[in-house]
């Protein structure tokens, strides 16, 4: 399953998100292209990648925060880019710039942490700004847990696009992270689910003061858990089936049945 976007429009530009996309976009660009000797590539990532054991032993404090602006690869980037899009502006619109920007960067250095405190001796480099998105999403769950999200199925040849509530979604992903991290070795690297799910209760959890503020379980009851707007929706999409016909029949029909022709 795969968001593609959720039915909650943003009241302001979120600038700070689309300058944190550009930047993690930027950097990678400039590695991938710029890095070709993997000498350099690998003192790259020795200076500014999270490396646990490093960490544990007193140093290089920094790459908990750098380590949130390098990935591994065109995937790892678009996929985090993908879900700060969807969930980012909505997280600035209820913060304001500044405050949104210092939640992503704490959000992120506090999953870096759990991923420490997970493998504390640990020398595969961690990359990525999951921890830091997936702290967004623990606040979005918070503040907007019925908002509506559009999810992409794929299941072989069959793609369906169909709208859950956002505490779906995010429940179901968040699962999959405590099932992945109880199913894997942390000291032994791949995919840092520990510091996915510390990131989203990271993000909960500094979403508090603002939701009490809203007036807690009392903006829950006026909201219902929507977004705080008119309701909005978007017209249900599927990919579209093609029928096999002989090409007599299609072109007798082609007039018919195409699409552009309606």
């Amino acid at each position: 399953m795969f968001p593609i976007r959720d039915h909650n429009p943003s009241g302001r530009t979120p600038y700070v998100t689309y300058a944190l996309m550009v930047a993690n976009i930027a950097i990678f660009a400039l590695i991938y292209f710029g890095y070709d000797s993997p000498r350099r590539l690998t003192a790259l990532y020795n200076a500014y990648a999270l490396l646990p054991a490093e960490v544990t032993s007193g140093y290089d404090w920094k790459t908990l925060l750098t380590s949130t602006f390098l990935h591994g690869s065109w995937m790892h980037l678009g996929g985090n880019m993908l879900f700060l899009w969807i969930f980012g502006d909505n997280m600035e619109d209820e913060m304001g710039h500044f405050t949104f920007l210092a939640f992503y960067l704490v959000s992120g250095v506090g999953a870096g942490l759990i991923h420490v405190a997970s493998a504390p001796y640990s020398l595969v480099p961690l990359v990525g700004a999951s921890g830091a998105i997936a702290g967004v999403m623990g606040g979005y769950l918070l503040l907007f847990p019925r908002a509506r999200v559009d999810i992409l199925l794929i299941l072989i040849i069959y793609f369906r696009v169909f709208s859950i509530p956002a505490f779906v979604m995010l429940g179901v992903w968040l699962g999959m992270q405590f099932l992945g991290g109880i199913g894997s070795d942390p000291q032994a690297g791949g995919v840092a689910y520990w510091a996915h799910a510390g990131g989203f209760g990271v993000g909960l959890v500094l979403t508090i003061p603002l939701w009490l503020r809203r007036g807690g379980p009392t903006y829950w009851g006026k909201t219902h858990g929507q977004p705080p707007h008119p309701k909005v929706s978007y017209s249900a999409s599927r990919i579209p089936r093609v029928a096999r016909k002989s090409p007599r029949d299609a072109h007798r029909n082609s007039r018919r049945d195409s699409p552009w022709g309606r």
